[in-house]
């Protein structure tokens, strides 16, 4: 009678070693897999938030306020981190209005906040200095997170070029109670408006940042 002869428990050992160390190798690729999956997610949310964002400036900048219509004020105030202007605001059998909206950099969060519509310019001149003073009670809008910094620099004409932004226009000039949009006399320009606009968003671990140039309209 022939003798059937099984495993060893040194082979047994053996096995169930091997297939430890593949179910180890399984495990980790599958780890990396899911990691590479999170970290481009968490990229597409933030480029998507970065294109939200730029796609917003470049609505607003597309209808910034015409000059005449607002006297002597500025339609744009910018620095690092910060780009403030005033917009036309259009609706249907409604007439042009205007109203302050503000970017701002803090804590890591790009946000968007915006007066309410007026035609009346010290609504606005109010409206302009809560924005500066950030003391404005108006609704933040959340772009994107991870910004770092945002390098703005503006365009001069007349062969002044580009150059970093500064806060060009802390206040508004004075306007008479109830004066309104429509009507205003044209005045004088009391500083040279940028026709162009750079912003970078630096984002938290990345060598290079975002760039957008904007075209600012101004009239």
């Amino acid at each position: 009678m022939k003798t059937q002869r099984g495993f060893t428990l040194i082979e047994l050992l053996v096995s169930i070693m091997v297939l430890a160390i593949v179910a180890v190798l399984g495990w980790r690729g599958l780890d990396s897999i899911v990691r590479a999956r999170v970290a481009l997610n968490a990229d597409l949310d933030q480029t998507r938030g970065m294109q939200l964002a730029f796609a917003q400036m470049q609505s607003d900048l597309d209808h910034i306020a015409v000059k005449k219509n607002i006297g002597s004020r500025s339609v744009l105030s910018s620095q690092a981190g910060r780009v403030t202007l005033v917009r036309s605001v259009y609706a249907e059998n409604q007439p042009t209005r205007v109203q302050v909206v503000a970017y701002r950099i803090r804590d890591g969060l790009l946000t968007r906040r915006e007066s309410l519509a007026t035609r009346n310019l010290l609504e606005l001149d109010t409206a302009w200095r809560a924005m500066l003073a950030d003391t404005d009670n108006s609704a933040v809008v959340q772009l994107t997170t991870d910004v770092v910094a945002m390098p703005v620099r503006i365009f001069i004409p007349d062969n002044q070029g580009w150059r970093p932004a500064v806060e060009n226009a802390a206040s508004m000039s004075g306007t008479p109670a109830g004066t309104t949009v429509r009507g205003l006399p044209n005045a004088p320009l009391t500083t040279t408006e940028p026709t162009g606009l750079e912003v970078t968003l630096q984002l938290r671990d990345r060598p290079a940042g975002l760039v957008k140039v904007f075209l600012v309209g101004v009239v």
